[in-house]
């Protein structure tokens, strides 16, 4: 990440306390890869943001993809978009006219992480066999 990228963080966390700076990160790792994921060189929806999430966690995590993101700050998808418009407030991220932080309701981490670890778990189990 670049220093002015760093900087900006540092400043967010410092008057938003709730994520660590690794969560800022994380999230923009996170958008570059759902943005391959979904073929888009730009905008993803908050829900496809929030789903590339999940399976960026999980590959990246696996199994302690929640204890990560719980010691983040990070327990339900709607600290996804808070954490997407401090980003956005902060001159980091875009955003466009129908992107609302509504779109990033959607409850609860654990249950979905925990989810799509099981899938890749059964999808890696299957290539062995």
């Amino acid at each position: 990440m670049d220093q002015i990228f760093l900087e900006t963080i540092s400043g967010i966390t410092t008057r938003d306390q709730r994520y660590k700076p690794e969560a800022y990160e994380f999230i923009v790792e996170a958008l570059s890869f759902t943005q391959k994921k979904f073929r888009r060189e730009r905008h993803v929806s908050g829900e496809e943001l929030v789903a590339g999430v999940i399976e960026f966690a999980v590959r990246k995590f696996g199994a302690l993809a929640f204890t990560v993101f719980s010691r983040w700050g990070i327990l339900a998808t709607e600290d996804v978009g808070a954490i997407v418009f401090n980003l956005v407030n902060n001159g980091i991220l875009t955003k466009q006219e129908e992107d609302t932080f509504e779109s990033f309701r959607g409850g609860s981490f654990e249950e979905s992480l925990r989810q799509c670890y099981l899938r890749q778990l059964e999808q890696s189990i299957k290539k062995i066999r």
